[in-house]
């Protein structure tokens, strides 16, 4: 048992392996960052919240259009969030 939650919680039937143990902590690691991510996100401006969508929105069609690179990640995720950002700009 790791963490006081048993392995076939997650993953019925399997044995205790390091790659399930690196699994359940990620998923861990995963819920952790999104209750973090959600409630930093209370007190955000409605226009912050757009550029970070936008942002999101471009880093994964920047990922998508070029194949993964991090150049075309980060490059779509710029111009996503600018373009976020005028979104409902009065």
């Amino acid at each position: 048992m790791l963490i006081g939650i048993a392995p076939d919680m997650f993953w019925p039937n399997s044995e205790i392996t390091i790659m399930n143990i690196i699994r359940q902590t990620s998923f861990i690691a995963l819920l952790a960052t999104a209750m973090l991510v959600t409630a930093g996100c209370g007190n955000m401006s409605s226009r912050d919240k757009n550029t970070a969508a936008g942002a999101g929105i471009g880093a994964v069609g920047g990922a998508i259009l070029t194949g993964g690179s991090a150049v075309g990640t980060v490059g779509g995720a710029a111009v996503g969030g600018v373009i976020g950002n005028q979104v409902g700009k009065d």
